[in-house]
């Protein structure tokens, strides 16, 4: 008799699993691709300047210390550190899960049955030599431990602890994508401020120039030689430029704090080299070859993990249409006077269960699970894609916008140098009336606008060189 009972389990758990195993719908899965062109530009040097550490790339002592305390201080940075903290955390949970729980179990309790329910009806009529009779109402008093285990039988824990640690690992990529980022901000920040402070110098230089012109027209129209229109015209370009050394004074100021900001302090002066913005522009920049932003980019290499991690979440979902097998167990002791609580083997209780349980009718919400977890899969191979995509893009875009910049400047200085000579010249053609007063004002906002344009362009070519660091992979090593 038992044999056959055992037999009718057997089929019984056999049938389950041939129905859930027949009841696994069919995916269709998608492969990323990590194709990349075989160079940006033709060459096949190696040599990359992402495997600088920040300190080597960005040598100004002053920037240096900024980016060294933003990275002690920055909040994102910081919180960017709590979410791996959580993720190492989720680690250890998934790890527990398929590991045996275990515990201990103290009770106590007292129970009255009513004379007229079956059981008090069958204890009334049982005879009972006197004094062996059962309290009434009765206690009862437990103390035991127990334990429960789920058999991983198709890896479903297993699984749900490696996507943890594949995400884990993606939240240590996406601080690694911050540090590239915070740093590229401060060094950008830094350059900006220095090219204010130029364009600062240049305006008072400008002032300086215009207030001695305005001061030969006032002797000019005191020989007669101009109208009060000419002075006027004059005194208001004065005033111009200093309205414009005043707007300039305000952002530096905002760029201070934003500085400021990213150190995590507040707003205090930020001390700066000016000799940075004169340095020399390297006249070529070791890029590499486009499959090392594969290992380079702090970006790529998360959404890579991210994938990962989604292909084990279906893993795990499909693991939900099978059955599952549970094991557990308990010992202890029970009885109802403390004082033959522990007597052995009369007031001793074990057990040991097992359980097969499998999904057979309405699995819309297995499905679903399923369907979300293959659709989230597919969508972190099109996110892997574009990540890389969008990084190849990114140094194309830097590497040609250097070269182009480079010779925008030479354009530029050649320029700024034509128009500084031109403000003297129509100033000495001026007071000799061989030109008008109008000539003069554009010839000395034209070199004023050139002068700007220039030092725009020499913080553009900086900030580009901080853009293909970054964009190269460079900063988080």
């Amino acid at each position: 008799m038992f044999k056959k009972k055992i037999h009718k389990y057997i089929g019984i758990a056999g049938i389950s699993l041939a129905a859930a195993a027949c009841g696994v719908p069919a995916l269709t899965e998608k492969s990323e691709n990590k194709t990349v062109p075989a160079s940006y530009n033709n060459s096949q040097d190696t040599t990359n300047v992402a495997n600088l550490k920040w300190k080597e790339y960005f040598t100004d002592p002053y920037l240096a210390a900024l980016i060294d305390t933003a990275l002690k201080n920055n909040q994102e940075l910081n919180i960017t550190l709590q979410e791996i903290e959580i993720a190492r955390n989720e680690i250890r949970a998934r790890k527990g899960e398929y590991l045996p729980f275990v515990g201990i179990k103290g009770a106590a309790d007292v129970e009255k049955v009513g004379r007229y329910t079956s059981q008090g009806a069958g204890d009334a009529t049982t005879e009972i030599k006197p004094g062996k009779e059962m309290p009434d109402p009765l206690p009862n008093f437990l103390v035991g431990a127990y334990a429960t285990w789920e058999v991983d039988i198709w890896h479903k824990l297993h699984n749900a602890k490696k996507a943890a640690l594949t995400r884990y690992l993606s939240t240590v990529e996406g601080r690694n994508f911050v540090v590239t980022t915070l740093i590229a901000e401060i060094a950008n920040s830094y350059y900006e401020l220095l090219a204010l402070d130029k364009q600062l110098d240049i305006v008072k230089q400008n002032i300086g120039i215009q207030t001695n012109a305005l001061e030969i027209v006032k002797l000019q129209k005191e020989a007669t030689r101009v109208t009060e229109l000419a002075v006027r015209k004059f005194e208001a370009e004065v005033l111009n430029t200093q309205s414009l050394q005043f707007d300039i004074q305000q952002r530096i100021t905002e760029t201070e704090n934003r500085i400021n900001f990213l150190l995590g302090r507040y707003p205090q002066p930020i001390q700066r080299n000016a000799q940075t913005f004169d340095n020399a522009i390297p006249d070529v920049i070791h890029s590499g070859i486009p499959s090392q932003l594969l290992a380079n980019r702090p970006d790529i290499k998360q959404a890579e993990l991210d994938l990962a991690a989604s292909r084990l979440d279906v893993k795990i979902a499909k693991a939900q249409f099978y059955p599952s097998l549970g094991l557990s167990a308990a010992i202890g002791y029970e009885a109802f006077n403390p004082t033959y609580l522990f007597k052995t083997p009369k007031s001793l209780l074990y057990s040991v269960a097992g359980d097969l349980v499998a999904p057979l009718v309405n699995k819309n919400a297995i499905k679903a699970a399923y369907y979300s977890a293959n659709a989230k899969q597919i969508q972190a191979v099109y996110n892997y894609q574009r990540t890389i995509l969008n990084a190849y893009v990114e140094v194309m875009n830097q590497l040609i916008k250097i070269g182009n910049l480079g010779k925008s400047y030479d354009l530029k200085s050649r320029q700024v140098e034509t128009l500084t000579q031109s403000i003297t010249i129509s100033n000495d053609l001026f007071k000799s009336a061989r030109a008008d007063y109008m000539e003069v004002l554009l010839t000395q906002r034209d070199a004023l606008e050139s002068k700007f344009e220039l030092i725009e362009t020499r913080k553009q070519q900086m900030t580009a060189m901080v853009n293909i660091y970054q964009a190269l992979g460079g900063g988080w090593n």
